[in-house]
């Protein structure tokens, strides 16, 4: 099968600074992109001096994508196509002053540098919530009159993961609050999600968030994925998402494969890192039929 996907390769294109390759499309590969790590010689012209090195890379991501016991999605700007945190904010009137955080953050992704750049992300979070201090009336007007907004064919993926007995969990640096409607939607049980938990008084005011949960601090999803490992022993794990964070999964112990969703966001420095790069789940579902 692998060989026959490989007959497909119509040309690869070199990224100088890291030496990634592009598995460009054609009427044999199916709609998808894997951009695989992997150093190789380039001639005068630029052609590859070992492209069946390069195709048994390909087919072992390829492979390792298909056999995962269990695939670990973020829940932001890749579940769904909004940033929970911006829309809540801008839903309770502080909207800009939030979005600002969150393009700083961008930045520091854009350079290479955690999401939270020097900011931990635990402080990055909880500057982020004292511009609102959403009550618990707040988000749950939010959570009726703002539906999540599902990304195109997610729903599609999820459910041809499950028929394969394919594990599936959402790892996010979002809130419960918010991903619980999103889990229900999936079909994602609720032992499935990790994520932040939004903590209100006893009428309602704002007290801050939970800072047990492992997604509350840096390094969290990867931890997260981690635990999820250790507590289940899956011999393949994917991580699947657009940010900084979501590349720190991969890591010993924790995912073998991460894949870049870049649908929503294209963030560059996290791209260049990924094994493998989509901008559309049908891409990801196409590999598994």
């Amino acid at each position: 099968m692998a060989e026959d996907l490989m007959e497909g390769l119509v040309s690869a294109r070199i990224n100088p600074d890291r030496a990634y390759c592009s598995l460009h499309r054609s009427s044999v590969v199916p709609n998808y992109t894997p951009h695989v790590r992997r150093r190789v010689s380039i001639g005068p012209i630029g052609m590859l001096r070992h492209p069946k090195s390069f195709n048994l890379i390909v087919a072992s991501v390829l492979e390792m994508w298909r056999n995962a016991n269990a695939v670990c999605f973020d829940v932001d700007s890749t579940v769904c196509l909004d940033e929970g945190i911006d829309e809540l904010a801008e839903f309770c009137g502080a909207g800009k002053a939030v979005a600002e955080w969150t393009s700083r953050q961008d930045l520091f992704c854009k350079y290479g540098m955690a999401m939270s750049g020097s900011v931990p992300f635990e402080e990055a979070l909880a500057a982020r919530l004292s511009l609102f201090n959403p009550s618990h009336s707040q988000v749950q007007e939010f959570l009726e009159k703002r539906p999540p907004r599902i990304s195109p064919g997610i729903d599609e993926l999820i459910k041809k993961l499950k028929d394969s007995n394919t594990a599936v969990y959402l790892i996010s640096g979002g809130f419960r609050q918010m991903i619980n409607p999103v889990a229900s939607i999936l079909g994602i049980p609720p032992e499935n999600i990790f994520a932040n938990q939004l903590l209100f008084g006893s009428s309602g005011e704002f007290l801050g968030f939970d800072t047990n949960e492992p997604t509350s601090r840096s390094g969290g999803k990867a931890a997260a994925v981690q635990q999820i490992r250790k507590a289940f022993g899956y011999k393949a794990l994917v991580m699947i998402g657009d940010g900084a964070t979501d590349l720190e999964a991969r890591k010993p112990g924790g995912a073998d494969l991460f894949i870049c969703y870049a649908g929503v966001q294209h963030r560059e420095a996290v791209a260049a890192k990924a094994d493998w790069l989509v901008f559309n789940f049908r891409d990801l579902i196409s590999s598994l039929e």
